[in-house]
């Protein structure tokens, strides 16, 4: 079984989704099952019919997060190495364009999140930053364009 590397706080709020889906939107639509059956000809209840899609894409995500907690791998960023930039690793970069410096966490995709600074391990700009070193330059591809970042240290 594939490993997948997630930090502690990722790992929780998976546990968090998981437990929500299945304690309060899961009976929620049970009931609402229910309630549109109840309605009669379920060949043209819209009620039901959307209450069953809604019972599958929760089923689904129960299944998706199941898994991923199942394979988690859980990476404390306090142990990870400085010498190179790694999944959990805390990085300060300069935009070579903007000359912006930005201070990012590579994180895993569940986790990302770009306002709070939490990049994806798979995104362009993660990925170009793995395996790089304070001084080194990862030049991205991105939709306007390519960007090059400068590493100016792992933190």
């Amino acid at each position: 079984m594939e490993q997948i590397p997630i930090t502690k706080e990722g790992y929780a709020a998976l546990k968090k989704e998981l437990e929500k889906l299945k304690t309060i939107d899961r009976p929620e639509n049970i009931k609402a099952i229910e309630v549109a059956r109840a309605h009669g000809d379920l060949s043209e209840n819209a009620e039901y019919h959307a209450a069953k899609e809604r019972q599958s894409f929760l089923e689904g995500r129960i299944g998706e997060i199941g898994y991923k907690i199942g394979s988690a791998k859980i990476i404390d960023p306090s142990t990870v190495s400085k010498d190179s930039i790694r999944f959990a690793s805390r990085v300060l970069v300069e935009n070579l364009d903007s000359q912006e410096e930005i201070e990012y966490m590579i994180v895993g995709p569940d986790e990302a999140d770009i306002k709070k600074g939490k990049i994806s391990v798979s995104s362009p700009l993660g990925s170009a930053l793995i395996g790089k070193q304070p001084g080194d330059e990862a030049i991205v591809m991105a939709p306007g364009g390519k960007r090059i970042y400068e590493i100016i240290d792992i933190l």
